[in-house]
């Protein structure tokens, strides 16, 4: 059956559909001989499909798993810099997985590893709208930065969704439904605070509870499924 090209690449675990389209976009990917583009379809048992010259992974099981990332690792499969990277924490994993958005090195707590790339991309792309949160250490006056944090904020030219936001015992606890580059740090520097520890908890209905620091596991069928209905948000 034919299907968008950057759907059979997200579907067999090469990328998420939107690191597809940049792989399309950028020339490397071929069907039948010939350059593909954005928008193509292909049948991936009757078309060959080659990426970089190489072809199409053939279909695998698709695995779901829960990394408590620690500090000191980046959120990749590999790094030029010979960096500790998320790879190295997974490679028990059976089939290879791949982060689903970033976790700053610096940051620590729930990341999402799979091969499905549909999963991936619902997870990462804005229109659904899936709650992240985050458990925040900071220095400077809290009480004054609230006010800042709940509103809109700047960042890059453009205004934030205003975020959830309280206190408990000094330690912040945000909510926030995009997925900017470093946002709540950033977020939090603009409100006159210096973060010192940040966790992410949350993602959605899937939460860190008591997973070891450095440790992953499965997500449960039901988890799968909170994500895989999560419907796109009306646009404002």
């Amino acid at each position: 059956m034919a299907l968008r090209l950057q759907k059979i690449l997200s579907e067999r675990g090469v990328a998420s559909r939107r690191a597809a389209e940049r792989l399309i976009a950028s020339g490397r990917v071929t069907v039948n001989g010939a350059v593909a583009e954005i928008g193509m379809s292909a049948d991936p048992e009757r078309d060959e499909i080659l990426i970089e010259g190489k072809p199409l992974p053939p279909e695998t099981e698709r695995r779901y798993i829960m990394l408590n990332k620690p500090r000191g690792y980046v959120t990749t499969m590999s790094d030029e810099r010979g960096r500790k990277t998320t790879a190295e924490l997974t490679a028990d994993c059976p089939e290879r997985v791949y982060p689903v958005g970033r976790l700053d090195m610096d940051s620590d707590g729930l990341l999402i590893m799979t091969n499905d790339g549909e999963l991936a991309h619902k997870l990462m792309h804005p229109s659904h709208g899936i709650k992240k949160t985050y458990r925040v250490i900071a220095e400077g006056d809290v009480a004054a930065a609230l006010p800042v944090l709940k509103a809109p904020i700047e960042i890059d030219g453009r205004e934030t969704l205003a975020a959830e936001v309280s206190v408990n015992g000094g330690e912040l606890t945000v909510t926030i439904s995009e997925g900017r580059n470093r946002q709540v740090r950033r977020m939090c520097e603009a409100a006159g605070l210096r973060v010192t520890r940040l966790t992410r908890i949350s993602e959605g209905a899937l939460e860190l509870g008591g997973l070891k620091t450095g440790k992953w596991r499965y997500l449960t069928p039901q988890e799968v499924k909170s994500v895989e209905s999560a419907e796109p948000m009306v646009s404002r």
